[in-house]
């Protein structure tokens, strides 16, 4: 393979987003890593953080303070429906459309109730109980994590 024709692929890869490309020719074969200084400080920050509190017996004292705290607000919820996957919480099935359930509604086990974006796939959130909305406990458009209560229903 010629150098001119690998430092046009150097050239043209530097503009995009792309951080690894392997080109195979007959024989001939190229590899192109681009290596990205932010990413590697950002993966390493969270690695470090943990193993210095963890040993820590003062960390473990507040841990077992704030559990029981959460633990009351968690009871306060009756029962919830959660989300299945980590993403993005949609209450509508477009921005300019109605939201699917509100605060009062009845709502039926499979009935539509929101929409969570995960890997630009949008996946229809139905209700695994019957009742009523008690409460939205998720703005639109908001992070949501693994089963992570999204409505509250009595």
């Amino acid at each position: 393979m010629e150098i001119k024709k690998i430092k046009e692929l150097i050239e043209l890869l530097s503009d995009t987003d792309i951080t690894e490309f392997e080109l195979n020719e007959g024989d001939d074969s190229v590899k192109i890593s681009k290596h990205n200084p932010n990413a590697t400080v950002i993966a390493s920050a969270p690695m470090v953080a943990p193993q210095a509190v963890a040993p820590a017996p003062v960390a473990s004292a507040p841990v077992a303070e704030a559990a029981p705290a959460a633990a009351p607000a968690e009871a306060s919820l009756g029962r919830t429906i959660n989300s299945p996957m980590v993403g993005t919480f949609y209450a509508a099935p477009s921005p300019d459309a109605d939201d699917f359930v509100k605060v009062g509604q009845k709502v039926k086990v499979g009935d539509a109730v929101c929409i969570v974006e995960a890997m630009k796939m949008f996946n229809k959130i139905e209700a695994d109980a019957e009742g009523i909305i008690k409460q939205i406990l998720v703005a639109d458009g908001e992070p949501v994590e693994f089963d992570q209560p999204l409505f509250e229903i009595e």
